[in-house]
């Protein structure tokens, strides 16, 4: 059995807005989500701006006491799941819990509570630590915890594959739904790792841009001038269902899903294979899946993290490709304005190719001012741009060599 399988709710909370409307609308408007990091003080950091969510209050969406419970990257997620399913007009029922599967992936997991956790045992000793550390810590636990929230009995689990997490999570969540194993998916990422230890760690590999002068110039994915990412944090969410499903319910489609792969560099723990050879065999596999040829493809919403290296790679790898076409397909990186979601990119940056088709615009790539030579693709500078968009793929790339490719189309 191979269903097809479509998108009928989206649901994102990011650093330019709490819910999905707001968010595609900033980033029409090429708002930056980055300024100066807020919830801890990072005077003595190399990097001190990030991409945080703002005004989110987690008991606007569950009570108090599961947020006490809730690691910030499993509120986030419940978040967004409260808002795709409100989007897609599906209830989780007696009558359809069991073909309700949540996927919803975490790279780093809870983060924050185990950094905090380390710290009251260092102050108070082990006996003070909290029987909740190993519960909120555990990537899995957005998916756990939503489907206890929502009730929702499927399969319920989570990739990790760092910065592919997201991407791949929703790969599975599609092959599961094909395969006839649910009906429905609420699949996506959420990440929530902008504290000390995070900063710390990412600065110590040499991966984030320390302009921290300019927060909202500091994410200038394929400029000259890049000198790393922006971390970021959120969570988006999409709604999977087959389209048997949603037509018996009338239900309103927002794009399909129709292609998806994913490769291993098998080269470094953090560079990418050289000429982004890995990532073009993921784009690759994601198209034969989908059966179309690269020249229909309409809109590249990129990994572009403003690194040196991923950024010329990336390139390349489209160019191997597209050949040609590479220099007429639009192409853009949002996280220009996000930052680095990190196992929440691959989720966020599907939710906005969705967004792409269902609206017929494409966002730009914001501060490409200084174009690098090896980077002579049209990355879509500075503007958003109208119009049809039918088909789209979107690109993930994680440490470790993980490369994912998924692709959308009109529905």
């Amino acid at each position: 059995m191979n269903s097809r399988v479509v998108v009928t709710g989206v649901g994102v909370v990011s650093p330019l807005g709490l819910d999905a409307p707001a968010t595609w609308s900033s980033l029409l408007d090429g708002e930056s989500g980055i300024a100066r990091i807020s919830s801890f003080d990072a005077d003595g950091f190399d990097t001190k701006v990030a991409a945080e969510v703002t005004g989110f209050d987690p008991t606007d969406y569950v009570d108090r006491k599961q947020a006490r419970r809730m690691d910030r990257f499993v509120q986030l997620a419940a978040a967004a799941t409260l808002e795709a399913l409100e989007a897609s007009g599906i209830g989780v029922t007696d009558a359809n819990r069991e073909r309700v599967s949540v996927m919803i992936a975490s790279g780093i997991g809870g983060i924050i509570t185990l950094s905090e956790q380390v710290g009251v045992m260092d102050r108070r000793g082990p006996s003070r630590v909290s029987p909740f550390l190993v519960p909120m810590m555990l990537p899995d636990m957005a998916s756990g915890q939503v489907s206890m929230l929502v009730g929702a009995k499927g399969p319920n689990y989570s990739a990790v594959s760092a910065c592919s997490s997201g991407a791949d999570t929703l790969g599975l969540a599609f092959e599961a739904i094909r395969r006839g194993d649910v009906d429905v998916a609420l699949a996506g990422g959420s990440e929530a790792a902008v504290c000390p230890i995070g900063v710390a760690g990412f600065n110590s590999c040499k991966a984030l841009s320390t302009r921290n002068d300019e927060p909202e110039r500091a994410s200038r994915p394929f400029d000259a001038e890049r000198d790393g990412f922006v971390l970021g944090e959120g969570a988006a969410v999409l709604v999977l269902e087959s389209m048997e499903s949603a037509a018996a319910r009338n239900a309103h489609v927002l794009a399909e899903m129709v292609g998806y792969g994913a490769s291993a560099d098998a080269h470094h723990i953090t560079q990418p294979a050289p000429e982004g050879e890995g990532a073009a065999r993921a784009m690759s596999a994601a198209l034969d899946q989908a059966s179309l040829a690269p020249d229909e493809i309409e809109y590249i919403n990129a990994h572009g993290t403003s690194t040196p290296m991923n950024d010329r790679f990336e390139t390349m790898a489209i160019k191997s490709v597209f050949d040609e076409y590479a220099y007429r397909v639009p192409i853009s990186s949002t996280k220009s304005m996000t930052g680095h979601l990190l196992g929440a990119s691959g989720s966020i940056e599907a939710a906005f190719s969705v967004m792409a088709i269902a609206n017929s615009a494409i966002p730009p790539t914001t501060n490409l001012e200084f174009p690098d030579p090896d980077c002579d693709l049209d990355y879509t500078p500075n503007a958003a741009r109208f119009g049809a968009v039918r088909t789209v793929m979107t690109n993930s790339f994680g440490f470790g060599g993980h490369n994912s490719s998924l692709v959308f189309q009109e529905g």
